[in-house]
């Protein structure tokens, strides 16, 4: 639980002091790197993994210190990219995936100034009761439990600054994003600048709100959901005020001893959830961490609709053509999806294309498994071990790393984000669902 960390007494907001924390973690972490060569260059063979281990947990743990202190952007990356267990060494995974649930909390007098500034009243007019410490800290902001007529209510307070500093934070972060993932800057500028605009609308509480009110009202027929109500009044571009939502977290609910039929339950609330968002709604809620959703009485309760992502009907055609297992059989019919969704580039060769082409029958060979059978059984360990796998393979793969050019569409970022979270969660909870 974030209150029982100490609670900073400050946060840095301006761009100057950001830059410099990230800066003198960024010497930090290239002194480790000398000390390690030096190590290495000495030591036997058998010995370098254990030296390498050494350096990330060390690496990860400077760096992960500096992301929590400075919140906002920094810490975001870390959640975003602890969702994927297999996309960082495990070192980076261990620090990084704190921050799915919480981060060191700021001060209760930091909190109350937020307040007052945001209503223009004290807090003692604004609420029956406040608690002073944070139950529980994230990238954005932080949640304190409070009451009002007679009501249990959530206060979502964001923290100082990390509206004005994040389109800085992120400049600043790309180089150790690229370096973790091996990328080039020139082929990811438009992926970047997708997730710059979404990190930035997470910091309007204004569009969160309506976006909740929106999700929440257009999903309500859906059996096995409930979604917390806010209250407007309490609401600002800086606070949320909600409904308190008792439950355990999804990672604690797959974890426990539930029966399959309950796991099955929240599963398939959880598949119809997503599907009704995606191919109903075109606007889905695209941070599907295990610490955004709660179990409780059997039902899945959604949480935090700050990260949502809304899509075209001609994107939507486009993405979801790869559904087709026609694709499999027609080359011609592979590649005109490819060139579509811009995978496929005109510049590129044959060598290229046939590369693409044969990673693209993997793919959806793969990833519509679940779409082809009227249930599909998450609980499968190979399908995910596959997914880890090709994931990995494609990653250390030369020839994918030498292709060139901006390829993808950028709204396919969180698209994916939200599948791989759906997956992944689906695969905790061990839960066979109706897919069709």
């Amino acid at each position: 639980m974030a209150a029982e960390q100490p609670a900073q007494e400050s946060i840095r907001s301006t761009p100057l002091t950001r830059m410099a924390d990230l800066a003198g973690t960024g010497a930090r972490v290239g002194m480790n790197y000398l000390k390690y060569y030096g190590q290495r260059a000495v030591s036997p063979t058998s010995s370098q993994a254990d030296l390498r281990r050494e350096l990330d947990e060390v690496n990860a743990r400077d760096v992960y210190a500096s992301f929590s202190r400075l919140k906002g952007g920094p810490l975001k990356l870390a959640q975003m990219l602890s969702i994927d267990d297999n996309l960082l060494p495990p070192a980076y995974s261990a620090q990084f995936s704190q921050a799915q649930y919480s981060a060191p909390p700021l001060s209760w007098p930091l909190v109350r100034r937020t307040l007052e500034r945001e209503f223009g009243q004290p807090v003692e007019s604004l609420y029956d009761s406040f608690t002073p410490q944070a139950a529980h800290g994230a990238s954005i902001g932080q949640v304190h439990q409070a009451t009002r007529a007679g009501k249990k209510l959530a206060v979502k307070v964001q923290y100082p600054g990390v509206a004005d500093s994040m389109r800085s934070d992120l400049r600043v972060v790309k180089p150790v994003a690229l370096q973790i993932l091996g990328l080039r800057e020139e082929d990811i500028a438009h992926y970047f600048q997708e997730v710059e605009t979404r990190l930035l609308e997470e910091t309007d509480y204004v569009a969160e709100l309506r976006r909740s009110q929106e999700i929440a009202t257009a999903c309500a027929a859906l059996p096995g959901l409930r979604f917390p109500a806010f209250y407007p009044d309490r609401c600002s571009a800086r606070v949320l005020t909600m409904d308190w939502m008792e439950g355990i977290t999804l990672d604690r609910f797959a974890a426990g001893d539930a029966t399959q039929e309950e796991r099955n339950r929240i599963g398939q609330a959880l598949w119809d959830f997503y599907q009704h968002q995606i191919h109903v709604l075109y606007l889905f809620h695209a941070d599907p961490h295990p610490g955004n959703f709660l179990v409780a009485e059997g039902q899945l309760i959604v949480l935090d609709f700050g990260c949502t992502r809304a899509i075209t009907p001609e994107f939507h055609a486009k993405q979801f053509a790869f559904l087709n297992p026609a694709l499999l059989d027609s080359e011609a019919a592979l590649e005109t999806a490819l060139r579509d969704m811009d995978v496929l580039l005109p510049a590129d060769g044959p060598a290229q294309r046939s590369k693409i082409l044969d990673l693209a029958r993997q793919s959806i060979e793969l990833l519509t498994r679940p779409f082809q059978t009227e249930s599909f059984d998450f609980a499968d360990p190979a399908f995910m071990q596959a997914i880890y796998l090709m994931g990995d393979a494609n990653r250390q793969d030369r020839s994918l790393r030498s292709l060139r050019g901006a390829r993808g569409r950028s709204e396919s970022v969180y698209l994916n984000r939200a599948f791989f979270g759906l997956f992944s969660l689906l695969h905790r909870l061990r839960a066979r669902v109706e897919t069709r």
